[in-house]
């Protein structure tokens, strides 16, 4: 294997300012061993024992946050405030699962038809490999690591190329709290390798988040080695804007679900099917909240958006307006690559967007939102299904009660945010359904993901 190299490049300036070696093959071998070693004494500590690290992990987090909330804004360009609010995040996934962590994993106990004695015990299966991305450099790697070291697992990381500083900070930060030796082991290593990590013997689940794609590739991979999966994949989530709805509110929330991380969301509001009642009421007053979205340095308190976190990706966004454009779609505001350093992108607003074009059909990983004219609440449902995808979506309405029993029984995805955009919480469960993935995180559900539930049968 020729030896290569992954580089932190700041997304404001465009310069290289880490880089961190790949792992050879040796190397990589060695770090599996090392982990599963660390996991056969982790997994006999009792349930409280794994609870208190858990929740000295949350305090370093705590304590570690200015710094990490900077490298995060080095890395992929999330403004500062927002880095700061996604370690605030992740000290609440720690504080959740260490209070919750107990109950959610003991044992129960149930009687027998012929009045014998069943025991039902989670126990942690060995070794788990999380596969990162990038937009979330703290929360993605929390997310699945700390639910699966509560279960009692050991935990492997691969993070993407941009974000390596990132990974090895947190390293840091659990080591510092006092998880044992190798438990959380970052791996620098490329999608070669990381297809070795599936089929080794001593990794016994791998989740994902990413990609379509990506998931697929990583499925497969798992499945011909029969290890069971967590997939958190792209989507292009609708939010269904009512014509019972206040209209300044309703832009205010799309404004916010649209931009926040740069536009950079996997479960980021995306689609914005609106009712021809209110719909060019509501698109005057979002393109102009739009245009006024200052993008700039991320580490200014001025800026309301910072830049996309490598240029790739905004050439890639910038070939999906285009060709939504030529499919007929039209663009209200933005649209345009700026001149100067930086990977900057302007919000931008598309309408008369059709099926058939990237706009509406696929996922658009930055700051462009796509309004869709619904002719009445039926309709907008209809269109907000009309999707390979199935992560999130949201209704933005007046009447709570109709907007709850619409997410109930009309919204095919996994969450649905009534008169809010989406963010994560801790005591809620987090995933999707069709082509944006299957299996849950959060909410007490990714402690048991990767767990035999074990069934203990007492005779009479």
């Amino acid at each position: 294997m020729s030896q290569q190299s992954f580089q932190s490049r700041n997304p404001a300036t465009g310069e290289i300012f880490a880089t961190y070696p790949q792992m050879s093959d040796a190397a990589m071998r060695q770090a599996i061993d090392a982990c599963h070693a660390a996991f056969l004494d982790w997994r006999l500590r009792p349930l409280k024992a794994r609870a208190r690290i858990i929740g000295k992990i949350g305090a370093a987090l705590a304590e570690a946050k200015d710094d990490l909330a900077l490298l995060m804004t080095h890395e992929m360009g999330k403004l500062l405030k927002q880095s700061k609010q996604e370690v605030d995040l992740c000290v609440g996934i720690c504080e959740y699962t260490a209070q919750t962590g107990p109950r959610q994993l003991a044992d129960e106990e149930r009687p027998l038809p012929n009045g014998g004695r069943g025991v039902i015990t989670h126990q942690p299966i060995g070794v788990i490999y999380g596969i990162q991305p990038w937009n979330f450099p703290a929360y993605q790697v929390v997310r699945y690591s700390i639910s699966n070291l509560m279960a009692g697992n050991a935990v492997l990381l691969k993070h993407a190329g941009n974000v390596q500083g990132s990974a090895r900070k947190l390293a840091e930060i659990y080591a510092s709290a006092g998880l044992p030796e190798g438990l959380f082991t970052v791996l620098h290593i490329d999608h070669d390798q990381s297809d070795a990590v599936i089929a080794h013997d001593k990794v016994r689940g791998v989740t994902l988040t990413g990609s379509t794609d990506a998931g697929k590739h990583v499925a497969q991979q798992a499945a011909a080695v029969v290890k069971k999966t967590v997939m958190e994949l792209g989507s292009n989530d609708a939010y269904v804007v009512l014509e019972d709805v206040d209209v300044s509110a309703a832009v205010s929330t799309c404004v916010r679900g649209r931009t926040y991380n740069n536009g950079e969301v996997c479960i980021a509001a995306k689609r914005f099917v609106v009712v021809d009642a209110i719909y060019d009421e509501f698109v005057e007053a979002f393109v102009k909240r739009m245009k006024a979205v200052t993008v700039g340095d991320p580490t200014d308190s001025a800026s309301k958006m910072g830049p996309m976190a490598r240029e790739d990706l905004r050439a890639k966004l910038h070939a999906q307006v285009e060709e939504s454009v030529q499919g007929g779609a039209r663009v209200l505001c933005g649209g345009e690559v700026p001149d100067g350093v930086g990977y900057y992108y302007p919000a931008t607003v598309l309408v008369d967007v059709k099926p058939g074009v990237p706009a509406y059909d696929d996922e658009l990983f930055g700051p462009v939102a796509s309004v869709i004219r619904a002719t009445d609440t039926e309709d907008a449902m209809r269109i907000a299904n009309d999707s390979r995808f199935g992560l999130g979506g949201g209704i933005l309405s007046g009447d709570e009660a109709r907007a709850i029993e619409l997410a109930r029984t009309h919204f095919d995805t996994g969450m649905v945010f009534i008169n809010g955009f989406g963010l994560a919480n801790p005591n809620m469960p987090f995933g999707g359904v069709k082509d944006s993935g299957y299996g849950r995180e959060h909410g007490g559900f990714g402690m048991r993901e990767f767990v035999n539930t074990k069934a203990i049968v007492v005779a009479k």
